[in-house]
């Protein structure tokens, strides 16, 4: 089957949300590092994402980080708005507030914690895909939500104007092909780890994590598989591989990704917010021992890396919390 034009671009980077000692966003270091990533290469951002640490921040932060994120972007990538939340209709007027803001696009996870039914989701997807004009990406990730949006599922949602997309974080390759067979979806590698494996068998780009450290062999392996050259495209991938290793494996890659950002001389702190705290003297160590793999690779360079796990330690209470039911 064709697939609709893609609004939502192919280098889709996660966003860490920069945030100071404290806990409190850091509006500068934001701006700073969404322009970073853009330079790097990537077309698509999304705010608010589980690695921006949504779960955590309030509405009015949320809403103004899609207003940063489009006012740095200026038009060079689109803004795409994750996180919703696990309420029907907290998550219908977040992403109507969100398009109000300028969002290019919406992410909406299958709701967590609460476990709906098959017919809970076909109806929760359903009615915030009605009630915006912003193309959906429906975003599936069984690990954290603890349900998986079954193909019978995605197969109706996919009738729906507005759904265009499934960003897939579970691995079931054979789901995929059978998705892009049998539906005019695109497809997004949500596992920085199957970005390539993904694409090679018909997914459109990634969204990712490790893209905050290093957009831009991303943005090269994506041109590579565009213009059907494999192995330059594996030598992204495999130039990439302990990179993504240091972010995804060892703790949450927010808190991983921020630790070797502030490590670079990126951004000002890695602190997040709590449950949510910095890696242990061990896990740090395992972060570094991975780091020192990296080669190649612009920006990474594991001799400029001076990590302060002393800064990066314990995680911060901000002083509104967050909205997320």
């Amino acid at each position: 089957m064709s697939q609709p034009a893609n609004p939502f671009g192919q280098v889709l980077v996660a966003l860490v949300t920069p945030m100071t000692a404290d806990g409190e966003v850091d509006w500068p270091a934001t701006e700073k590092h969404i322009d970073s990533v853009i330079s790097g290469g990537a077309d698509g951002v999304v705010v608010t994402g589980t690695t921006g640490e949504t779960s955590t921040l309030t509405d009015d932060e949320k809403l103004r980080l899609v207003e940063v994120a489009k006012s740095v972007s200026a038009g060079r990538a689109k803004v795409i708005t994750g996180g919703g939340s696990n309420e029907t209709a907290h998550a219908i007027d977040l992403y109507q507030k969100s398009e109000k803001a300028g969002a290019d696009g919406i992410m909406i996870v299958t709701p967590y914690y609460n476990k709906p039914t098959q017919a809970g989701l076909l109806t929760h997807f359903r009615l915030i895909a009605d009630s915006t004009d912003l193309p959906v990406i429906l975003y599936d990730i069984p690990g954290r939500t603890g349900v998986p949006i079954r193909y019978e599922t995605i197969l109706r949602l996919a009738k729906h104007p507005n759904i265009l997309a499934v960003k897939d974080a579970k691995g079931d390759f054979s789901e995929v092909s059978r998705v892009l067979n049998q539906t005019d979806l695109l497809y997004f590698s949500g596992d920085d780890a199957n970005a390539l494996p993904h694409m090679s068998i018909g997914a459109s780009g990634l969204v990712g994590v490790t893209g905050n450290i290093a957009a831009a062999p991303y943005r090269a392996m994506v041109d590579a598989v565009n213009r059907g050259d494999l192995a330059a495209a594996t030598a992204e991938h495999r130039r990439l591989e302990p990179l993504v290793r240091a972010v995804m494996t060892h703790v949450p890659g927010t808190v991983a990704a921020k630790y070797i950002l502030h490590g670079l001389g990126r951004i000002s702190s890695p602190r997040v917010r709590l449950p949510l705290v910095g890696p242990e003297e061990w896990e740090a160590a395992l972060i570094e021992d991975e780091l020192a793999l990296v080669t190649g690779i612009d920006g990474v360079d594991p001799n400029n890396f001076r990590p302060d796990r002393n800064a990066a330690a314990g995680g911060a209470l901000p002083k509104i919390p967050g909205t997320t039911r």
